[in-house]
């Protein structure tokens, strides 16, 4: 009968269910209030799915008291306090631009900084970056894994699943070469000569010089530009025949 009252003066203060000194738990160190761990974790449980991890009140509606989470700690299955430690942590990054490792074994949070820190440098886009916690090369511009041999413009413009390092030199040779890329199926084109009117394989009419559509208002070109790539390629094939002379 003594266990069962003192068992009995200690109540949980949300659910009501007697509980052993062993199984009170108080959650912040500003007030005595205390709850069963049912109780405890299914609070933290729904603040951190619903977002409001970054300050988590007393469980008691009369209190004003945050839940500090090393108290806590002991109540809580560890993934639950995993979660509201990371929330906390992204809490105070509140208003800096951030960024996550891409690989999907990883995912470790980090601020992003879009100036390199160098002398007359400010404000030099990031991209290639190392992530702290698995060490792997990303570009925290375009979030993926970091594409080497192609600038963040080139890798935006690969189609969806060009994305392999094969991919990547294809679209570098393109740039360098000045190829044009259909733009309804993705297909390569080159011009050697002539005008600007290209009709691609899939019978899409568009302009070699900008890619709009032809006759589009948006295609500003002339018949000047294609005069000028012509001579540009030409004089680009002389520069190549010279040096393997």
């Amino acid at each position: 009968m003594a266990d069962a009252a003192g068992k009995a003066q200690h109540p949980c203060r949300i659910c009501e269910e007697p509980m052993a000194p062993s199984e009170v738990h108080r959650g912040g160190s500003a007030c005595a209030h205390a709850f069963c761990r049912a109780c405890l974790t299914g609070h933290v449980r729904a603040k951190v799915e619903s977002g409001g991890a970054a300050t988590v009140r007393c469980l008691d509606a009369s209190c004003t008291g945050t839940l500090d989470p090393e108290l806590c700690r002991v109540a809580l299955p560890s993934d639950v306090f995993e979660r509201w430690c990371a929330a906390l942590c992204e809490s105070m990054f509140l208003g800096a631009r951030r960024t996550y490792c891409p690989f999907p074994d990883c995912s470790e949070m980090m601020v992003a900084d879009d100036d390199d820190g160098g002398e007359g440098d400010a404000g030099k886009l990031v991209t290639q970056s190392e992530c702290q916690v698995c060490r792997r090369l990303f570009c925290a511009q375009c979030r993926v894994p970091w594409h080497a041999g192609a600038d963040c413009a080139a890798y935006q413009n690969l189609g969806r699943g060009d994305t392999s390092r094969e991919d990547v030199m294809l679209m570098e040779m393109a740039t360098e070469q000045k190829w044009r890329r259909c733009p309804k199926c993705e297909f390569f084109v080159s011009k050697v000569d002539g005008c600007l009117h290209i009709v691609c394989r899939c019978d899409f009419q568009f302009c070699y010089g900008c890619g709009a559509e032809w006759e589009s208002e948006s295609c500003s070109c002339s018949d000047e530009d294609a005069n000028r790539d012509d001579s540009d390629n030409d004089n680009d094939d002389d520069d190549n025949d010279a040096e393997e002379e």
